[in-house]
């Protein structure tokens, strides 16, 4: 299945391999590769070769380690493409997944030094705090902290916060959403994020900042998200 006279690295042939496996179906979401010692003995190479071709699949996405398991096939990652405003639980809808949201914090408190910057309140302005865990099919995708002010947001309710936040505002409240600047990094996750999301500690995740403006250019939102990296992508 290797050839070991090619000039292309033994461990990138096995990637090919696994990532043959998936792409075909016989390996499917969810199932759990042969162990370490198993594909040495199938390609007769060192469990150090073999674990240099895994760690590059799990650092891809592809594949996802799970302490005291084993290794096993990762879910599609979830696409968004980085122009225009799109609401989470429509981007779940248009790939054919079941959006949800599990809120843990919903909290009406004054503005802090960043939120009231970025959303031009005054010091005493109070704002609404939302955090919530975003799921896709029940996997959590990302954990996002909504600030919005209190003046715009104090009629919703915990109900319509499951649905969607901009649907709310445009179908209940009748403001008309204009545009926003968001900005995108690689961190690590800290143990909190990772116990939240259920990656490892020290995962990479794409932390995002955004703000937003209804139509007339007044700011509505300051959002701060981190999603998983394994499980989401921008594409542009």
């Amino acid at each position: 299945m290797i050839d070991k006279e090619s000039p292309i690295p033994i461990y990138f042939q096995i990637q090919e391999y696994i990532r043959k496996m998936v792409e075909s179906g016989e390996w499917e979401v969810g199932d759990a590769i042969p162990s370490e010692r198993i594909l040495s003995e199938q390609f007769s190479v060192s469990r150090m070769t073999i674990r240099q071709a895994v760690q590059g699949l799990v650092d891809e996405g592809l594949l996802t380690r799970k302490r005291g398991s084993g290794t096993f096939i990762s879910s599609q990652k979830v696409e968004q493409p980085l122009e225009g405003r799109t609401s989470f639980t429509k981007l779940m809808e248009d790939r054919g997944m079941k959006p949800s949201s599990e809120i843990i914090a919903f909290q009406r408190r004054k503005a802090e030094g960043t939120e009231i910057k970025a959303l031009k309140l005054s010091e005493d302005a109070l704002v609404l705090l939302i955090e919530r865990i975003r799921y896709g099919d029940d996997i959590p995708i990302a954990l996002e902290k909504i600030v919005t002010p209190w003046e715009i947001s104090k009629d919703i309710t915990k109900e319509e916060l499951n649905q969607s936040f901009y649907q709310f505002l445009e179908r209940k409240k009748g403001l008309k959403l204009g545009n926003g600047t968001q900005s995108i990094e690689a961190v690590a996750a800290d143990e909190r994020v990772a116990q939240l999301l259920k990656i490892n500690n020290g995962s990479p995740v794409l932390s995002i900042e955004r703000v937003t403006t209804l139509a007339s250019g007044v700011p509505f939102e300051y959002v701060h998200s981190q999603y998983a990296g394994s499980r989401f992508k921008f594409y542009i």
